[in-house]
């Protein structure tokens, strides 16, 4: 990896993007499209979107053949659910995450303006089944309802800093940072850091070939993709063209018969429906271009941005 984008990367994924405030990691790719692409903005979803013309082709014909690129913003959280009396907060996934998914950790918590520190705790090990979470964490079938975030703080203080139900909570920095190893990288919120890294240097290599664009290139990078995939739904009614391809980090798993390297995995279609048989065809023909080995796939147990516009 190069060293600005490793510098990029580790920018991406120490940026907060809960689902529905994703600023942070907004404004870093901002940064980095308006110095490539023809108009950067901000829908009234909170997606950011980036255009990147062919010059040679007039705007109406641009317009009608242009693909959409999507990648997401957010990460998966946790949002409060009420403040106990003692001060302690009860939280729920934030999209598609278990209290696995963190594990005893430090947390963030984003009260307006403030933002306080706090722990993830599964309470004491020590516990046996007579304790309201002990056979849970016992056995390790951690659910929602067995864990809290201490806070150390009164209710009435948290309710004066802004912290309420609805309220996101988020991996702390501290725990954010990437693990370098062999020919690897491990962190947080790869997905979906690793795709946005992907897709912002599509756009600067796209932004020097542009002449050899057939349409426009809208590059959609979504909001609240974790939660119900809003923002690619909003921008699919609003921007034209009639391709979509998602980029997304892929599950390496026996039975799809997919690898962790380099060669790409293409997916076929997943929880939500099948991808069109045309554009995978072509998106493998691509890869092979670029002398990948791409790794056709078929993820049954998935869902994306693309399948989310298959409603």
């Amino acid at each position: 990896m190069r060293e600005e984008d490793r510098a990029l990367l580790e920018e991406l994924l120490l940026a907060r993007g809960p689902g529905g405030q994703e600023d942070e990691v907004r404004a870093i790719c901002q940064r980095e499209l308006e110095g490539c692409c023809d108009e950067v903005g901000s829908d009234a979803a909170g997606n950011l979107v980036a255009r990147i013309s062919p010059p040679h082709l007039p705007r109406e014909q641009a317009r009608r053949a242009a693909v959409r690129l999507l990648a997401h913003l957010d990460e998966i959280a946790m949002i409060v659910k009420r403040v106990e009396a003692d001060g302690t907060l009860r939280v729920v996934a934030l999209g598609g995450a278990q209290p696995v998914s963190f594990g005893v950790c430090p947390v963030q918590i984003l009260a307006g303006e403030a933002v306080l520190d706090g722990v993830l705790s599964y309470g004491s090990m020590h516990a046996t089944g007579e304790s309201p979470q002990g056979s849970d964490v016992l056995s390790g079938a951690v659910h929602w309802r067995d864990v809290h975030v201490v806070t150390r703080r009164s209710a009435e203080e948290l309710a004066n800093l802004g912290v309420r139900p609805g309220t996101r909570v988020v991996l702390n920095r501290l725990w954010r940072r990437p693990l370098y190893f062999q020919d690897c990288v491990a962190a947080h919120f790869l997905d979906d850091r690793a795709p946005l890294l992907a897709v912002l240097g599509v756009a600067r290599e796209i932004a020097r070939r542009r002449d050899e664009l057939h349409g426009d290139l809208y590059l959609v990078l979504t909001t609240m993709e974790e939660e119900s995939n809003a923002g690619a739904l909003f921008a699919a009614r609003r921007l034209p063209g009639d391709i979509s391809i998602a980029v997304e980090v892929g599950p390496t798993v026996a039975e799809y018969g997919t690898r962790l390297c380099r060669d790409p995995i293409v997916n076929s279609g997943d929880s939500k429906g099948y991808y069109s048989r045309h554009v995978t065809d072509r998106l493998l023909r691509a890869a092979e271009r670029c002398q990948y080995q791409p790794q056709a796939a078929l993820l049954v147990d998935f869902a994306s941005a693309a399948s989310a516009l298959l409603r």
